[in-house]
């Protein structure tokens, strides 16, 4: 029986979510997770460091966000397989993180073995996605053209909620109160809406939301 065991970095912000995905990929006979971090720049780094054959990332991260840290990885020269592993259903930022050089997109509300099993796909050099983005993701292959008529369709479910709260005029601190989450990841959605939508501030943000209420 072959010793060879597959090496996995890992990319997230968040310390329980990174140990819970590491004890589930240590279990598997042929992978290991080699690294793990919580930035972008750190994972540059680490890749580079330990020349892992598989990077899985998260898209929503203070400073450098996932799909820039996929970007750099690439123009780096970095030789890892990519997994984007994500909340957002986002179909732009499915196509972004592809484009970018993702090999896989999943979500983290899938069923751990079926991330197991793509993680393994990815790793024979096939490509992965979640079954219900295949859809969306073939409809924005077919017509890459097309432009979101509604600024609202590139944002989570989460996002569209951190929006109504900012156009309540609620401070981060409040929203994160609302929703139960950090101060900090309010904080990092609000970046991300703010760039998905072309808006300058939060105060952009408030007016659109009114006037098209």
């Amino acid at each position: 029986m072959s010793d060879f065991k597959n090496s996995i970095l890992l990319v997230d912000d968040h310390p329980l979510f990174r140990k819970g995905l590491s004890q589930l990929i240590n279990i598997e006979p042929d992978l290991e997770v080699v690294g793990e971090c919580s930035n972008g720049q750190e994972a540059i780094e680490k890749a580079i460091e330990l020349k892992p054959d598989l990077i899985v990332i998260d898209l929503n991260m203070q400073g450098m966000d996932g799909l820039e840290t996929i970007r750099v990885m690439k123009t780096q020269g970095i030789q890892a397989k990519l997994i984007t592993l994500t909340v957002s259903d986002s179909g732009s930022d499915v196509v972004t993180s592809i484009s970018n050089g993702s090999d896989g997109y999943l979500l983290k509300d899938m069923e751990p073995e079926v991330i197991i099993d793509q993680i393994k796909s990815v790793l024979s050099g096939k490509f992965a996605i979640a079954d219900r983005l295949a859809g969306s993701l073939a409809e924005a292959l077919r017509k890459p053209e097309a432009k979101e008529k509604n600024p609202l369709d590139s944002l989570t479910s989460r996002e569209r909620d951190i929006l109504k709260g900012i156009a309540q005029g609620k401070m981060n601190k409040q929203i994160a109160r609302d929703f139960d989450i950090s101060e900090g990841t309010v904080k990092v959605h609000v970046k991300h809406i703010l760039k998905k939508m072309n808006f300058r501030s939060r105060i952009d943000a408030a007016i659109w939301v009114t006037n098209n209420q």
